[in-house]
């Protein structure tokens, strides 16, 4: 099939030992990344932290087997933890992973029909809008536990207005522990790069404040005070298929497929840049389908490629999918031998590590770029779907961005053919 041609085996082709070597150390850095940012996205949407290395281990690997791409890496990302809370909130798990079922199935669907390219039609006010919302809604959804607030008993916040309501309303109970513990995270997040790019500073923060909260015996909230970690390894599960709720959560299927394929082939075309490269949009569509359809049979979450982790990979050595492939075996052993561990991880470190993942996601120097020297329409795009994300949800935003850009595209062409 012209296709659907995975990568893999065009690198079986001409693969060595010595790039087996540097896809094994690849591997071992991009999951020492993704461990933490695992678990903490998993936490952000709203699901158990083992959820989130469920979808790095399984998404992971079966994308990298299937995918058009040589390096990227795939897994949970911050663009779907505020989706993803919203489905669980309103749906539960079994909703979340009906829709992430049908979100696979219509990622498939766009390679099948060779739809790979018609991604780059979304403008780019529309995706940098969105993108930056995304970030906002992270930091405010991590507003609570880094400042260690305590919200009223039946307090419902879901949406991004209704949580900064019940912060204001608590803020109160403030722990002056929980926020001197996630600013320290802050900072080492801050510095730690300075002092090596090897090891991540998300890893260290974890460790040494995780290490101080035990030894000091701070009374700060930690994982285990509000999760029950599963260590077990991931296990087949069909959820219960309802027709209504099917057709409920249609629209969040398509955002998540929407999103999912921009991501990931904005992930492959930057990785082709690094090593020269070039992926194929077709493929990596059915292998990110495939990828989250697993996800969800196997309890993940919605994964797509990572940018953050695939450049890590490319970095560090990383030039086949067996380096992927790697990172998701090693996260394996993660989970079976250490995920007890991570109850010990204090509340405020995860809320500090995902702070740094939304400014690193904000894209706020493009944000200010495009209000500066784009038309005007261009920005009222920007700043809507902006806004829209924020207030209200994704669907909205990317269906009246959409519909706005391309009505003011209409009326520009119209203006043209009329003098």
């Amino acid at each position: 099939m012209k296709f659907f041609r995975p990568k893999l085996l065009e690198v079986c082709k001409s693969y060595s030992k010595k790039q087996f070597v540097n896809d094994l150390v690849a591997g071992l850095i991009v999951a020492i990344i993704a461990l933490p940012l695992s678990i903490a996205l998993a936490i952000a949407s709203g699901v158990s932290p083992e959820k989130g290395l469920y979808t790095a281990i399984v998404a992971g690997f079966v994308i990298a087997v299937l995918g058009g791409s040589r390096v990227n890496i795939s897994g949970p990302t911050a663009a779907f933890a505020t989706i993803v809370a919203g489905i669980v909130a309103q749906h539960g798990v079994d909703g979340l992973a009906i829709a992430t079922l049908m979100a696979g199935a219509i990622l498939a669907i766009m390679g099948l029909l060779r739809l790979g390219s018609l991604i780059k039609y979304i403008p780019e006010t529309i995706t940098v809008g969105f993108t930056s919302g995304i970030a906002v809604t992270i930091v405010i959804g991590q507003i609570k536990d880094f400042l260690g607030l305590t919200f009223a008993p039946g307090t419902h916040a879901v949406e991004s207005m209704e949580k900064l309501e019940a912060i204001a309303a608590s803020i109160t109970t403030l722990n002056p522990l929980a926020l001197a513990v996630g600013l320290v995270a802050l900072a080492i997040l801050i510095v730690w790069p300075r002092v090596s790019k090897k090891i991540p500073g998300s890893l260290i923060a974890v460790f040494v404040l995780t290490a101080a909260v035990l030894l000091a015996k701070l009374r700060v909230n930690t994982i285990g005070d509000l999760y029950t970690i599963d260590r077990s390894l991931p296990t087949f599960s069909l959820p219960t298929f309802q027709a209504e709720k099917i057709i409920t959560l249609i629209p969040n299927a398509f955002t998540i497929a929407i999103l999912a394929a921009i991501e990931s082939l904005l992930s492959c075309v930057v990785s082709d840049r690094m090593i020269d490269d070039t992926h194929d949009s077709n493929t990596e569509l059915i292998a990110q389908g495939t990828g989250n359809i697993c996800s969800a049979l196997f309890g993940g979450i919605p994964a797509t490629g990572a940018i953050a982790r695939t450049a890590a990979n490319v970095k560090n050595g990383g030039r086949s999918p067996v380096s992927a492939m790697i990172h998701a075996v090693v996260l394996l052993f993660v989970l079976v031998l250490l995920m007890p561990y991570a109850a010990w991880i204090p509340m405020p470190v995860i809320a500090a590590v995902l702070f740094m993942v939304a400014y690193n996601m904000s894209e706020w120097r493009h944000f200010v770029a495009i209000c500066k020297k784009a038309p005007i329409t261009d920005t009222l795009v920007l700043v809507l779907t902006f806004v829209l994300t924020v207030v209200f949800d994704l669907v909205v935003a990317i269906a009246v961005g959409l519909a706005v850009h391309y009505l003011v595209v209409l009326i520009r062409k119209f203006a043209k053919k009329s003098v």
